[in-house]
C-alpha cells in the first residue's frame, strides 16, 4: 500500500489506520446525528471531532441510508458549502461525500481536499471534475441505489465481485488522469449487502486492497451492526469500536466514524500493541 494519500492540500501518511470524523448535514441521518440546515451546529460538530482525534472529517448532505429519498443538488449545496467553508481553516482535510457532479465541483471550487463518492463517480462529468483539481477521491462499491439497495442484493461471490468493481473504477479514474496517489477505494459496507455479504467482506478485506491502494471502511453504526447485536442506531458504539479495530487489523488504512474519541482510544491501544510486538 502506498504510504502517502494526496488528498489536495494535504499529504497523508497511511503508516497507521486515519480516523474520518463525520460531519452529517442530513434531517433524515440512519443514525441519529444529522445536522440539518443548521450549519453553525455542523460546525462545532466538525470541531468537536477535531478534537476527539479526526484526522480528516467527512461533510455530507445527503442521506444514503436505505429507502432515502434523493434531495436536489441546489438543496445539497445550500447544506454542505457553509459548512466547508467553515472549517476550511481548521488545519484537517475537508472530504465532501457527494454523487453529484455538480456538487462535487462547487466544492471542489470552495477548497474541499477530497470527493467520497458512493456512485465511485460514476456520474457524467465527475471523472473530469475530479482529475481538474487536487483532491483525494474514494471510490466505493453500491449495488443498485440507496431506494431500493438492501431490497434483494445477490452476489454469486460478493468478494470477488465488490474487488472486480473496484478495479475497474481505479482504471476509469486513472485514465481520466486522477493519479494513484489520490485513490481510496470502499467496499460499501451496507449499500446493497445483506448481513452475511458484509461479513464476508469484512473477514476478507485485505483481499480488497485492489492494486495496493488504501482502503477505507465504513462500518459505524450501521445496520449489520443492529443485527448483530439488537441495538438501534444510536446505542451502538460498542459494535462500532470493535468492527473500526477488525477493519483496522484486515489493512484498512481510513476509518470513518461517527464516534471519533472511542474509536481513536481503541487504535492507540492496537497500535502499542503492534509497536510492542516488532
Amino acid at each position: 500500500m502506498d504510504d502517502i494519500l494526496h488528498c489536495g492540500r494535504y499529504r497523508l501518511s497511511l503508516k497507521r489506520p486515519l480516523v474520518m470524523g463525520i460531519v452529517n448535514l442530513t434531517d433524515d441521518s440512519f443514525s441519529g446525528d444529522g445536522c440539518g440546515d443548521d450549519a453553525a451546529r455542523a460546525i462545532a460538530h466538525g470541531h468537536r471531532l477535531l478534537e476527539e482525534g479526526a484526522d480528516l472529517l467527512d461533510i455530507g448532505g445527503e442521506s444514503t441510508r436505505p429507502g432515502a429519498m434523493p434531495v436536489s443538488a441546489q438543496q445539497e449545496m445550500d447544506r454542505v458549502l457553509p459548512v466547508l467553508e467553515g472549517l476550511l481553516a481548521c488545519g484537517a482535510p475537508l472530504s465532501v461525500d457527494t454523487a453529484k457532479t455538480e456538487v462535487m465541483r462547487a466544492a471542489l471550487a470552495a477548497g474541499a481536499d477530497m470527493v467520497n463518492d458512493i456512485g465511485a463517480l460514476t456520474a457524467p462529468g465527475a471523472l473530469e471534475a475530479v482529475a481538474a483539481s487536487p483532491a483525494g477521491v474514494c471510490l466505493m462499491h453500491m449495488q443498485g441505489e440507496p431506494r431500493t439497495m438492501q431490497q434483494s442484493p445477490r452476489y454469486g461471490d460478493v468478494v470477488a465481485e465488490v474487488a472486480a468493481y473496484l478495479a475497474g473504477r481505479v482504471a476509469a479514474a486513472e485514465a481520466a488522469g486522477i493519479a494513484r496517489e489520490r485513490i481510496v477505494v470502499d467496499p460499501g459496507f451496507g449499500f446493497g449487502k445483506t448481513l452475511d455479504h458484509n461479513l464476508a467482506l469484512l473477514r476478507h478485506l485485505d483481499a480488497l486492497r485492489v492494486s495496493g491502494l488504501p482502503l477505507l471502511a465504513g462500518l459505524s453504526r450501521k445496520s449489520m451492526l443492529g443485527l448483530l447485536t439488537g441495538r438501534p442506531a444510536p446505542e451502538r458504539v460498542f459494535a462500532s469500536v470493535a468492527a473500526a479495530l477488525l477493519a483496522a487489523e484486515r489493512g484498512a488504512a481510513i476509518l470513518r466514524v461517527h464516534d471519533v474519541a472511542a474509536t481513536r482510544d481503541a487504535l492507540t491501544v492496537l497500535t502499542a500493541l503492534e509497536e510492542t510486538s516488532e
